[in-house]
């Protein structure tokens, strides 16, 4: 591993709006995976120990320069008080999509209760969630399945990451619509993001 590999992998991270994946930093610094990945072990290793604000994140499979979480309330406070804000609505509509996908339209709607092509269209709009082909049942209607956007959001690896769900308890629509929304908001708060009324 060269020498600076830290600082340079420090300096792509701190540049790139977006995760980088090992491969990238890899053939961007010319070195392998495994160099690149002690590396981030060697960041965040630093960041502990010198107590910094600053922390490298597994996000959307790749790393991330990000602030640490109890740093999220000032931070968005500065940045856009409204940017990070998703409605009740569209929360319950994510956190449905995220578990159940790739499902559709009538399926999520049957679980919320109501109507959701309003909060769909908002949700494709911000690159959350995706048409993921379409159902092979009459009418073919459209599938939808979670974004890598989705796990940047809510500062995800993977979706495996999602809280697990209890599949042997049989439950209404509605205690079910409540604990995914519980489980998305709690989430949300380790990831630093507000939540409207």
């Amino acid at each position: 591993m060269p020498e600076n590999l830290p600082q340079m992998i420090e300096a792509l991270l701190f540049a790139s709006g977006e995760p980088l994946g090992v491969k990238e930093l890899a053939r961007t610094t010319e070195t392998d995976a495994e160099a690149v990945q002690a590396a981030v072990r060697a960041l965040r290793d630093r960041y502990t120990a010198s107590g910094s604000a600053l922390q490298i994140v597994e996000i959307a499979g790749g790393f991330q320069m990000a602030t640490r979480a109890e740093f999220a309330h000032a931070v968005g406070k500065l940045l856009a008080p409204h940017a990070n804000r998703l409605s009740r609505p569209a929360l319950e509509t994510v956190t449905i999509v995220a578990y159940r996908q790739p499902c559709t339209q009538v399926e999520i709607e049957a679980v919320r209760g109501v109507a959701s092509d309003g909060v769909l269209k908002t949700l494709l709009e911000r690159d959350l969630i995706r048409e993921a082909g379409r159902k092979q049942t009459p009418g073919r209607p459209i599938l939808y399945a979670t974004t890598d956007q989705f796990l940047h959001y809510f500062g995800l690896a993977g979706l495996s990451d999602l809280p697990a769900l209890d599949e042997d308890e049989p439950e209404a629509a509605g205690v079910e619509r409540d604990r995914l929304q519980a489980q998305a908001q709690t989430a949300l708060a380790a990831a630093g993001v507000e939540v409207e009324a």
